[in-house]
């Protein structure tokens, strides 16, 4: 296979031991999202199971998010200073250890706990996945193998819910998180074998101040968007955490200006086409946050589809990133990412105008080829964006690079979700064509962010 020829000048690891990297890392991602995309098909099982509200096993989900968002560009940081070995196997252990004190928890507070640990161990291995890729693949190659990486997530987010409906009514709920164990055992075994002894790229002592106001920001942050999504609206407590988000944001960005080691160099910012495909990326993955929250309240409330008929109505998105992104990777390796993944957008846009634009009693299959469009459009856009991202900072600041990729993701996942909790509970039903036309504006900004670049990019050499 391409992905593991050799060729002279080639950087990184030889060919096959490409391959035992590449496993681990797609493993570790495969539990990753599919333990992401289980638990909400999951949590009235287990609100029901553990007999308490459906406002606090909510928790089960936000708790693991929550714990994620906030340790992402800590563990992005620590890899650079301590190597991608020991932050990569002390997640991937972590992580599939909880899993095991997920499935085995018998009360609501000690599962809350498992899922926070879980998510941290989740940051550790997601926040350097596409670095530890960039590390052990050939620049030649790395289109491609972001384009694999997002096939993956793509193709395990469309079986997810299928999958993890048939499990929650088969075995129960405590099946989705036993079933991490035995591929964690062997994502640990591979990784223990196959992942390099490399040195650190960064000597300085770890920004523990730093840390701290990151993860005070990206949390309350979240908190604040999670507040607004109550029937109250603007209330004290939301009110709280937006205050504390923004004073610990301006304490952050004034930090890493002045600290001689930051946590987050804002020297990786100073390259224009990092910071618009940055900017590119969070647009866009507000627009999906939106969309994957609103469509499934439209489909079931609105059109009257059935839960298991909405899951099904999802499965075109995916299916289209599958179908692109292999393909959309290795056209960002040979031509030009930046335009590759401009066009992916205006596709992306135009599939989220045709869902916007959905008439009042629309066909499966109307829904279904609105839904693909959007899939191609993404997927052509996703893999050629990150490579843009990881190939315009130097190796020594890869991981720091893909923390932020990790980053804008979760966060602009978050934002689009809170968005439509805001206009759910300001307009109810009636806000899900308002938010589907947020998402329009959204990826319509992504386009024009992408655009910039494009200019930056015909300036700079090749």
């Amino acid at each position: 296979m391409t992905l593991f020829s050799n060729l002279p000048g080639d950087e990184g690891l030889p060919g096959r031991e490409r391959a035992w990297v590449m496993a681990a890392v797609m493993t570790t991602t495969l539990m990753g999202v599919f333990d992401g995309t289980m638990i909400n098909i999951a949590l009235p099982s287990m609100a029901a199971g553990m007999q308490i509200p459906a406002n606090e096993a909510v928790w089960f989900a936000n708790g693991y998010l929550l714990s994620a968002a906030m340790t992402l560009a800590i563990f992005a940081a620590l890899a650079a200073r301590v190597g991608y070995r020991p932050v990569f196997l002390a997640g991937l252990a972590t992580f599939t250890l909880t899993s095991a004190g997920c499935a085995l928890a018998n009360t609501p507070e000690l599962l809350t706990a498992m899922r926070v640990l879980q998510g941290i161990g989740g940051a550790a291995t997601l926040s350097i996945a596409p670095a530890l890729l960039r590390s052990v693949f050939p620049g030649r190659l790395l289109g491609r193998i972001l384009g694999l990486h997002a096939l993956l997530i793509a193709s395990s987010s469309a079986i997810g819910p299928v999958l993890g409906g048939t499990i929650v009514d088969a075995l129960g709920w405590q099946w989705l998180f036993a079933i991490n164990v035995i591929p964690g055992a062997v994502a640990l075994w591979l990784a223990w074998r196959s992942l390099p002894q490399k040195s650190a790229s960064v000597s300085a002592p770890f920004d523990t101040p730093g840390a701290a106001l990151s993860a005070t920001f990206l949390g309350a942050t979240i908190m604040a968007a999670n507040g607004l999504t109550s029937r109250h609206g603007l209330n004290v407590e939301s009110s709280g955490w937006g205050a504390l988000a923004l004073i610990s944001g301006l304490m952050f960005i004034r930090h890493i200006r002045r600290a001689r080691s930051p946590l987050l160099p804002p020297v990786i910012f100073q390259n224009g086409r990092f910071s618009l495909a940055a900017l590119t990326s969070l647009a866009s993955f507000i627009s999906q946050g939106i969309t994957f929250v609103a469509l499934p309240f439209l489909f079931q409330s609105l059109y009257g589809f059935s839960p298991v008929a909405s899951a099904l109505l999802f499965t075109p998105w995916p299916l289209g990133i599958v179908l692109i992104a292999p393909h959309a990777g290795r056209w960002a390796d040979t031509l030009s990412a930046p335009l590759i993944s401009t066009l992916g957008l205006v596709i992306f846009v135009v599939g989220l105008t045709l869902l916007a634009t959905l008439p009042a009693s629309p066909s499966a299959w109307n829904i279904c080829l609105r839904s693909l469009v959007c899939g191609m459009g993404f997927g052509c856009f996703q893999s050629p964006n990150n490579r843009e991202m990881l190939s315009n900072v130097s190796r020594e600041y890869a991981s720091y690079a893909s923390g932020v990729l990790s980053i804008v993701r979760t966060f602009g996942q978050c934002l689009g979700a809170a968005a439509v909790g805001v206009l759910l509970a300001v307009a109810n039903h009636a806000g899900l064509h308002m938010a589907l036309w947020i998402a329009v504006a959204a990826s319509a900004a992504a386009v024009l962010f992408s655009v910039s670049r494009l200019r930056k990019a015909e300036r700079s050499p090749a």
